[in-house]
């Protein structure tokens, strides 16, 4: 297997198992208190966001230059992402209090929503991290 094949499957294995955590913790009934959850959950994304950036780059993300990476993204771009992603965790969090009061079934939609919301936004940072290294290593391609 190809390094960056290697790198891929680390990837594809480190979004999968943050996407499980994340639906987890989404399951466990929490009402009244869904905000607080949210904070962990997004502390968790900032991790697998970390550790696939660390997979491609072998270094840590906060080394990297915040401007040059909003500029290497475009700042449009990551306005429209980081609305996105405040958007989705906020209606998450509505729905999770929501689904609480349906009992299990409403548990199961919840871990539903987190995993697939995880699991989109991992695959869209990895994709955006593979780019970046084919570019940065041509030959890996």
């Amino acid at each position: 297997m190809s390094s960056l094949g290697k790198k891929r499957l680390d990837v594809a294995i480190a979004i999968t198992t943050y996407a499980i955590g994340s639906s987890g913790i989404s399951a466990t009934p929490t009402p009244g208190i869904e905000v607080p959850k949210q904070v962990v959950l997004t502390a968790a994304d900032i991790a697998m966001y970390t550790s696939i950036w660390k997979t491609y780059f072998q270094e840590e993300l906060s080394s990297k230059q915040l401007t040059d990476m909003l500029t290497e993204l475009g700042l449009v771009t990551v306005a429209a992402a980081g609305t996105a992603y405040i958007v989705s965790k906020a209606t998450t969090a509505i729905l999770c209090e929501i689904t609480d009061w349906l009992g299990p079934v409403g548990w199961g939609v919840t871990v539903a929503i987190a995993g697939s919301l995880t699991g989109l936004f991992g695959a869209t940072w990895a994709v955006y991290c593979d780019y970046l290294y084919r570019q940065k290593e041509p030959q890996a391609v």
